[in-house]
């Protein structure tokens, strides 16, 4: 019989972010002024933010994208770990929740470090193409999720090989797997995770962090 993964009650999480989060005090007050949001679910979890920071350094990665901003949480996280000279080049369409971001970014020193880029992903991300593929080392997915596929298309030509994408919300509540619920988003979704999971062009792991993280590496 297999083993499954843990199932996380709420007192077992309470402790895992007692022994493993190590918080800095600009992203903490980054998720307070959030959480007043109507839609502050959107925001990536302390945990999720840390993970990717610790990938981020592991790769050695200079050259980032992150697909979705909202109020900035996950930009934040990848300008920490980068290293001087690195470079966030950061996508959303929302003004408003961008103006959180670039207030934290600044406090946090390292909005020198991310380029916003206040347009509709796909053209940021063709812009980016035409002035070359495989010149960026990770990238983060967190945008509509309608156009998943398609940013993670341009996200395979822009990522070098040996690179990393990660996509969140790949298990989409628990929806992803309810054979019941069809909805566009969750039918995008999906589709994604089966395509990717055929893929030859990439190596795959679904990490059962938040909502669900997967990470693609290219080969």
């Amino acid at each position: 019989m297999s083993s499954k993964t843990l199932c996380i009650t709420a007192d077992l999480y309470e402790y895992m972010l007692s022994v493993s989060l190590r918080e800095p005090d600009v992203l903490r007050e980054l998720r307070a002024e959030t959480a007043h949001d109507e839609k502050a679910n959107m925001q990536i979890s302390p945990e999720q933010g840390q993970f990717m920071g610790l990938l981020v350094k592991l790769l050695g990665a200079e050259r980032t994208l992150d697909i979705g901003v909202y109020t900035g949480y996950s930009s934040l996280c990848i300008g920490l770990a980068l290293p001087q000279g690195g470079r966030v080049v950061a996508c959303d369409v929302n003004r408003e929740w961008t103006d959180i971001a670039r207030r934290y970014w600044r406090k946090a020193g390292v909005e020198e470090k991310i380029e916003l880029r206040l347009a509709p992903a796909r053209q940021t991300l063709e812009h980016l193409l035409e002035r070359g593929p495989q010149t960026f080392d990770f990238a983060f997915i967190d945008a509509d999720k309608i156009n998943y596929d398609t940013y993670y298309e341009y996200c395979l030509q822009l990522i070098r090989p040996g690179g990393l994408i990660a996509i969140d919300n790949v298990l989409w509540d628990g929806a992803v797997a309810d054979s019941a619920i069809n909805d566009a988003e969750t039918v995008a979704i999906r589709a994604l995770n089966r395509k990717i999971h055929a893929d030859p062009r990439v190596e795959i792991s679904l990490v059962p962090i938040a909502d669900g993280l997967g990470l693609v590496r290219k080969i």
